[in-house]
């Protein structure tokens, strides 16, 4: 119990946005899909973590230092809330693809789009989170060999957008579908997540990459204004002639 009320207070951040998750997902696909597509993700993520801790897959490499044990739950050498934290970092992408690709779009549509989606949150994430001593994260994780990304390996995005794929993919099998048609609280919520992470970027003073960043996710906001823009099915050039 100390251990879990001592996670609540080092991560409140982190616990905010799985609540967010929650009460989107409740009012987006139900209380039962909700607490499906989390008890499917979250094994996922761990997973991945952990055998990334030891073989290097799918993120690359690295491992947690644990300095924070005592402190907070820890599941092998994984901690509580980084798998967690793929929950609503999943569930978010999957209401930005929906949203984008609209209702009738096809499952593998929806899973590649919303890995790439996740992915594409991690191109700030990680940076930020391998400077966790210069704010409140703490130093959690590191990668022995570095990375040429702001000291982040490219596999890391790989496997990012693997596991958003894998739990996409995966919750729409289970789930037989979507279930759901209210993503705007989740769209809000990945960038909820992505500002949160952009502002900490600026509070620790990573200038050039809080302006990639900002750059990326301008440009693929515009990606996604034009697919949303576009009609789902393209009118019929015989019939506009007749």
């Amino acid at each position: 119990m100390d251990l879990l009320v001592g996670t609540l207070v080092l991560r409140p951040y982190v616990f905010a946005f799985v609540a967010c998750f929650l009460a989107a997902g409740a009012w987006d696909l139900g209380w039962r899909r909700t607490l499906l597509f989390a008890a499917w993700v979250w094994p996922l993520a761990w997973l991945a973590e952990f055998t990334s801790t030891r073989l290097g897959v799918p993120f690359g490499l690295y491992h947690y230092t644990g300095f924070t044990r005592g402190q907070e739950l820890y599941l092998a050498d994984v901690p509580l809330m980084d798998p967690l934290s793929f929950t609503f970092l999943t569930y978010a992408a999957f209401c930005l693809a929906r949203g984008t690709l609209g209702p009738r779009a096809s499952g593998p549509a929806l899973t590649v789009t919303g890995g790439l989606l996740m992915m594409l949150l991690d191109v700030v994430i990680d940076p930020v989170a391998v400077r966790g001593d210069r704010w409140f994260l703490g130093v959690i994780f590191y990668y022995p060999d570095g990375g040429a990304y702001f000291g982040v390996p490219f596999s890391n995005f790989a496997g990012w957008a693997l596991v958003g794929m894998a739990g996409i993919g995966g919750y729409l099998a289970l789930a037989r579908g979507v279930g759901g048609g209210r993503p705007e609280p989740g769209m809000a919520l990945y960038y909820a997540v992505l500002a949160f992470n952009l502002a900490v970027t600026a509070w620790i003073g990573e200038w050039l990459l809080l302006a990639i960043g900002l750059l990326v996710h301008a440009a693929t906001a515009i990606v996604l204004c034009a697919v949303r823009g576009k009609p789902a099915v393209e009118p019929d050039m015989e019939s506009q002639k007749a």
